[in-house]
């Protein structure tokens, strides 16, 4: 079932478990995307970053990230990550294809992000926060990273008043996959230990 996700990351597709737990298979069109030289942090994230009220790392508690997102975040929320799903998101972190970024203050986990990177494309899938700004500045330390290394593509999958904070935009599917197949030849990844991945024909 791994091997199917990854597969189904490079040809556009990415999972989501419904009401009842069965997992769906999405390629959206128009598909979502954030733009990496494009973000800039908002006016007042600026201060909160520079004087560091949160200590950012990654990869530290990958599956407790992924826990956190899974929960509702207000009365009647819709919840797509489902046991299975954390399942095999962690089985992909470890081997070294999935990724947190994770935000903390007085050593307590307080936000954070998970996603999938292969090549230079970075598949963002979920973020949580428990105290203000913790996920906004979890998602710049993101931005920064992928820049530094130099990424192509950062996915966001659908368009939402979250993701447009950041400056999400909506592409033909067409277009998203003549860029996703450039990320994926790059020789970069989100860590140096980045495995690579190929599929026989």
């Amino acid at each position: 079932m791994v091997t199917e996700l990854l597969y189904a990351y490079v040809n556009g597709l990415f999972p989501m478990a419904g009401e009842s737990g069965e997992i769906g298979w999405y390629a959206p069109d128009p598909r979502a995307i954030i733009p990496i030289d494009a973000y800039k942090p908002c006016k007042s994230l600026k201060p909160i970053i520079n004087k560091g009220q949160f200590e950012v790392v990654i990869n530290r508690k990958f599956k407790e990230v992924m826990k956190e997102c899974s929960l509702p975040r207000f009365e009647g929320d819709g919840v797509w990550i489902s046991s299975e799903l954390i399942a095999m998101y962690t089985e992909l972190h470890e081997m070294g294809f999935a990724h947190s970024v994770e935000a903390y203050e007085s050593g307590e986990l307080v936000g954070g992000l998970y996603g999938v990177s292969m090549g230079g494309a970075f598949f963002g899938e979920s973020m949580f926060h428990k105290v203000s700004n913790a996920s906004k500045v979890a998602f710049h330390y993101l931005v920064e990273r992928l820049r530094a290394r130099k990424f192509h593509l950062l996915d966001t999958q659908f368009i939402n008043d979250n993701v447009l904070r950041y400056g999400a935009i909506e592409i033909p599917k067409e277009k998203y996959m003549t860029i996703l197949e450039k990320a994926l030849a790059l020789p970069t990844g989100f860590v140096e230990s980045q495995p690579s991945i190929s599929f026989e024909e």
